[in-house]
């Protein structure tokens, strides 16, 4: 994920200021109507040699209801192989087949290192079958921002990203037919109108190929420029209503996007990602958002401790909160 300027804003009172603009604007609370299941995944910090991955399978009596409510452990693919032998992980996927759990892995499509659809899938191929060959089910890949790759850091036209995003999953289709494709963008440095306008020409390039489409849609919100006066959840709710109107689902990823600013000032401490979780939470809701799929993810060096869910501040004390808090799942 790219690195963002974030400021950060006290929960409480200034909370309320947030969100005294978008009131008037509030769809209706999100309710069991809304979304009858949603689905809960966590992807744990990955600093330090992957610590808060291994923790997890270490020390399983330390988030055992955790475990209970959620659907998936997700990670970044290439760091996944990386640091862990195949003994480890051919017992953590052992672990995941006994806990119920699925696994997700965020990989690239569009990428510098694979600027092409074929280039990327061929580069991380064996790190799949290395995966698969332990023991794993891979449920789904997260595919990494090939949009905002390919006009940021590629410097091509958004008709590039289509063809090479299509090729890609063309490509994963043909070799793991079972697996769920979803596409991840950051949002609102590429506004909701063009978001649209993204999903529309993908989809509309993958039929045309006589290739299944996107099984969900997934935003990654740097919600601190809402503060500045740049987007909205009210934008990001109708996105999440356009998806759901085109049977996409929608997932969104809850992180705390003021800690690297408020790092860099010196005043982030172990609190500042749980309550920037809680908050984005609350926001969310506020404007009658209800995810198909939740996601609680770090890719920042926070929290610095992912276990024991009974502990303060955790990241594991964090998705348990919040799904307690959040999730509706009356039926």
């Amino acid at each position: 994920m790219s690195s963002r300027n974030r400021i950060h804003f006290k929960v409480g009172s200034l909370l309320l200021v947030t969100l005294l603009p978008t009131l008037a604007a509030i769809g209706q609370p999100a309710t069991s109507a809304t979304v009858a299941r949603p689905t809960l995944a966590m992807y744990p910090p990955s600093q330090d040699h992957a610590r808060g991955f291994r923790e997890l399978f270490d020390q399983p009596e330390a988030w055992s209801k955790t475990r209970q409510i959620l659907d998936s452990i997700g990670f970044a693919d290439h760091v996944l192989n990386r640091e862990f032998r195949d003994d480890e992980l051919r017992s953590m996927f052992g672990r995941l087949r006994e806990w119920g759990l699925k696994l997700e892995l965020e990989v690239g499509a569009v990428k510098e290192w694979g600027p092409t659809g074929e280039k990327a899938f061929n580069a991380q191929v064996p790190m799949w079958d290395r995966f698969q060959g332990l023991g794993a089910t891979i449920h789904t890949l997260a595919l990494d921002e090939p949009l905002c790759c390919a006009l940021n850091s590629l410097k091509k036209p958004e008709e590039y990203a289509v063809q090479e995003t299509a090729t890609f999953i063309s490509l994963v289709r043909r070799r793991y037919p079972q697996t769920l494709i979803g596409d991840i963008e950051p949002c609102p440095s590429i506004p909701v109108a063009d978001q649209i306008r993204w999903l529309e020409a993908l989809q509309a390039r993958l039929a045309d190929m006589g290739v299944h489409g996107l099984d969900f849609f997934r935003l990654d919100v740097d919600w601190v420029h809402f503060v500045r006066g740049h987007g909205s959840w009210v934008e990001i709710r109708s996105l999440e209503q356009y998806c759901r109107s085109h049977q996409l689902p929608f997932s969104l990823l809850y992180w705390a996007a003021d800690y690297p600013a408020l790092n860099r000032l010196g005043i982030a401490d172990e609190a500042t990602w749980y309550i920037s979780v809680m908050r984005q939470g609350y926001d969310y809701a506020m404007v009658g958002g209800a995810p198909d799929q939740y996601v609680i993810e770090s890719w920042i060096p926070a929290p610095p401790r992912t276990v024991p869910e009974t502990g303060e501040f955790t990241f594991t004390r964090s998705v348990l909160d919040f799904a307690r808090r959040f999730l509706r799942r009356d039926s």
